[in-house]
C-alpha cells in the first residue's frame, strides 16, 4: 500500500472530467473511461502515451508516493492532513495554468510567481515526512535513472523524491514521454483541448489523499481535505506540526 498528497480538482469540476475522458480513468470513481478518438493518433498509440498519468490519476504532487514507516497508520495520517488543512487558506495561481512541455512530457503547469504555492509544497514534503518509510534500494536505482543532478540525488536520498523545493515545478501530467515528431500536433490538441478550462482554474484549495492498494494498480482517491484557515504557507525551510 502507497499513498501520496496531491491536489487534484473535485469530480465534479470540468477539468477532472476533461482530465479523466483525456487520460482514460477516473480517480475519483476508480473506473476506466472512454479516450477521445484522434484523426492523427491511432487509438492504441494515445492509451501508450497517457499510460503512466492513467496509472497516478490528474494531479498535481504535493508529496510523492510512499510507504507507510513502521508504526504509523493511516488513520493517524488523515487526522494529521485534517488538521493540517483546517489551518491553511487556498492558494490562488498568479496566472492560469499553461499547457506546456516539460522534456518529452506534457503538462498543465503553473507559470507566474509561485512563492506560496512552492512553499505550500515544501511545507507537505517536510510536515508529512515522518509518516514516509524509506526508499528501497530498488526504489532508488529507479529514480536514477532519470540522471539526476547531486541536489536531487541528496533529496532523493533524505526526502523520497528528487523535485522538491528548489526542484519543485507545480504541474499536472497529461501524457507520458512524446515522441518528437508528435509534439507538435499534440501540443496543439492539448491547447485546444484544455487551454480554456484552465484558464479559469487558479485557486488550489484542497488537498486529496491518493492511495494503491499495490505497486501494480493505480492509485485512486481515498479523502479530500479542503483548505479551511487563514495561514498561509510558511516560508522556506520552516515547517510546522510536524508529528515525531
Amino acid at each position: 500500500m502507497r499513498y501520496a498528497l496531491y491536489y487534484t480538482p473535485g469530480p465534479d469540476d470540468a477539468l477532472s472530467r476533461a482530465a479523466a475522458h483525456w487520460l482514460g480513468r477516473d480517480p475519483h470513481a476508480g473506473i476506466l473511461c472512454d479516450q477521445p478518438r484522434l484523426d492523427w493518433l491511432p487509438a492504441d498509440a494515445l492509451q501508450a502515451l497517457t499510460a503512466d498519468p492513467r496509472r497516478y490519476g490528474f494531479h498535481a504532487t504535493l508529496k510523492a508516493p510512499f510507504c507507510l514507516r513502521e508504526g504509523r497508520c493511516v488513520d493517524e495520517l488523515v487526522d494529521h492532513i485534517t488538521r493540517f488543512a483546517g489551518n491553511r487558506a487556498p492558494i490562488a495561481l498568479p496566472e492560469a495554468l499553461d499547457v506546456s512541455r516539460l522534456g518529452p512530457f506534457f503538462a498543465l503547469v503553473a507559470r507566474g510567481d509561485t512563492s506560496d504555492l512552492d512553499g505550500f509544497a515544501a511545507d507537505c514534503v517536510r510536515t508529512f515526512e515522518p509518516y514516509r518509510a524509506p526508499l528501497s534500494q530498488a526504489d532508488l536505482e529507479r529514480r536514477r535513472k532519470s540522471k539526476l543532478t547531486a541536489t536531487q540525488d541528496a533529496h532523493l536520498v533524505q526526502w523520497g523524491y528528487p523535485y522538491v523545493f528548489e526542484a519543485f515545478r507545480y504541474h499536472m501530467t497529461l501524457t507520458g514521454p512524446v515522441p518528437e515528431n508528435l509534439r507538435e500536433p499534440m501540443q496543439r490538441e492539448l491547447s485546444a483541448r484544455f487551454s480554456e478550462m484552465a484558464a479559469g482554474h487558479r485557486v488550489i484549495d484542497s488537498i486529496a489523499l491518493f492511495e494503491q492498494p499495490a505497486r501494480d494498480q493505480p492509485f485512486r482517491v481515498k479523502h479530500i481535505f479542503a483548505l479551511k484557515g487563514s495561514a498561509k504557507p510558511a516560508p522556506a525551510g520552516v515547517s510546522e506540526g510536524v508529528a515525531s
